[in-house]
């Protein structure tokens, strides 16, 4: 799905992902999963939100994003390596949300820390299995996309709680 307004060369790529392809200009500075000038377009997970109402609490939005992540899962086609991709990404993306479920109910400031640093790190787990299926499936790397840019924010915003 072309984004209107924006030539591929505009395209934020990794450099090493199309090494092969003459055709192609890679993007300096910039990685194919970037999303800091794209972090202000609507959110696949956000979309039913209407507008001025602020987002869903963050263990909502984080089983929203689970709930994506099968969606997602059952569009890849099955063989051998996108079947090891799938378990990865489905066991990491829904782990976000049942972690920060646990966190919350947690007994005390550790549990809650332990459990909320775990959110972190399965967030981060999900990015990575997000570009491998992207790369493995470029039919969906669009949609992988958008997933990984919530994936992020969801790692920033678990990142910022566990510091605190």
């Amino acid at each position: 799905m072309k984004r209107e307004g924006r030539s591929p060369k505009s395209e934020v790529r990794s450099p090493n992902m199309d090494c092969h392809r003459p055709d192609v200009e890679p993007v300096e500075n910039g990685g194919f999963w970037a999303w800091g000038d794209e972090a202000a377009d609507e959110m696949l997970l956000h979309e039913g939100a209407p507008a001025g109402q602020p987002p869903p609490d963050l263990e909502e939005r984080s089983a929203r994003f689970g709930e994506a992540i099968v969606r997602f899962a059952r569009k890849v086609p099955q063989n051998p390596v996108n079947n090891r991709l799938i378990d990865q990404l489905v066991g990491a993306g829904t782990s976000i949300g049942a972690n920060y479920s646990e966190a919350r109910d947690g007994v005390s400031r550790k549990d809650f820390k332990n459990r909320v640093g775990t959110s972190r790190k399965e967030s981060k787990e999900t990015m990575f299995f997000l570009r491998m299926l992207a790369a493995a499936e470029e039919s969906l790397a669009d949609e992988a996309r958008k997933l990984w840019r919530e994936a992020k924010e969801l790692n920033l915003i678990f990142g910022s709680i566990w510091r605190r």
